[in-house]
């Protein structure tokens, strides 16, 4: 039977607790994002993806994206992610910009027909990313029945999905209202692939040199970006789902005590950072295979090859 959780103010642990089992035993939990509400499960087991997909009455064709919960993740499940990429990333992270990447090929997952490659995004909400950190990388689309409008609070979700879910996480109304625009980062230039929340402007701002047409993002639901293997989590309500930087603190041998409180605050983010990431290595290292390199959460430790596969429908 499904459970119901409130998913917002200061007492949350219940819900927490009730969303992490949930993802542990395989089921399917849905939860707030800064788009629209999304139905999720642990992205490294396929039983509970095909179950997701099932849920949702979609094919193996229109694989769910990966939400992460910091940046720092990008290398541990993406390889040859070019440095304009991350350049957008940095930029437009916590936020509404999917990424198609190539998928580190030590990754013990499955999916769905994907051609090697993963749509990842970190969703700007603040409890959402805090429940990745605890569960890790999470598949997730949106929280409707193929070709029904996506959900936008908890309620509609529950309705279209039913039974299929064992825990909803009530975030309230969902305000993003646009989908995610969606990026294609395994070629040499950055090409959008649709465009939604952030426009072809916002991204040449940054990356002068992206490709690509605007589109409208208002489309029919279920549509699926030209040439994407991958499905997005608010996608027409479907969305298809950087280099680590570590800032360093100044040593000054005359500190106040301000100073000295500020840095003591600082290392503890920093500290909170490091382990969501060791959080995602974790999970990768349980997937790997007995003969695979580990995945590591760093550009720096990563092989760099050529992309050879350009991702199409």
């Amino acid at each position: 039977m499904s459970e119901r959780f409130d998913f917002t103010g200061d007492e949350l642990a219940p819900a927490y607790r009730a969303a992490v089992d949930a993802i542990e035993a395989g089921d399917l939990v849905v939860l707030p994002t800064d788009t629209v509400y999304g139905i999720a499960a642990d992205a490294f087991k396929a039983d509970a993806v095909q179950r997701l997909l099932d849920a949702k009455g979609r094919g193996r064709d229109m694989p769910p994206p990966v939400l992460i919960s910091v940046v720092e993740s990008l290398d541990a499940l993406a390889t040859d992610v070019p440095d304009n990429g991350r350049k957008l990333c940095e930029e437009f992270w916590p936020g509404p910009l999917t990424v198609i990447c190539h998928a580190q090929t030590s990754l013990m997952w499955d999916l769905g027909e994907t051609q090697g490659t993963v749509a990842l995004r970190v969703p700007d909400h603040e409890n959402t990313r805090e429940l990745l950190s605890r569960t890790g990388p999470l598949a997730v689309s949106s929280a409707n029945k193929s070709g029904q409008p996506a959900a936008l609070d908890v309620y509609d979700a529950e309705e279209q999905l039913g039974e299929s879910v064992a825990v909803y996480l009530d975030g309230g109304e969902a305000t993003g209202g646009q989908p995610s625009t969606i990026v294609d980062l395994t070629g040499d230039t950055p090409r959008v692939v649709r465009v939604g929340a952030l426009t072809v402007e916002q991204l040449r701002a940054v990356v002068p040199e992206v490709t690509g047409e605007s589109a409208d993002p208002s489309a029919e639901p279920d549509e699926k970006p030209d040439e994407t293997p991958t499905e997005t989590l608010d996608e027409k309500s479907d969305e298809t789902l950087e280099e680590k930087s570590d800032e360093q603190l100044d040593e000054k041998s005359d500190e106040t005590l301000d100073e000295k409180a500020d840095e003591t605050l600082d290392e503890k983010a920093d500290e909170k950072a490091e382990d969501k990431v060791d959080k995602v290595e974790d999970k990768v290292e349980e997937t790997a295979g007995p003969t695979e390199e580990s995945v590591v959460a760093s550009k720096e430790d990563e092989v760099k090859t050529d992309p050879d596969v350009r991702p199409a429908d």
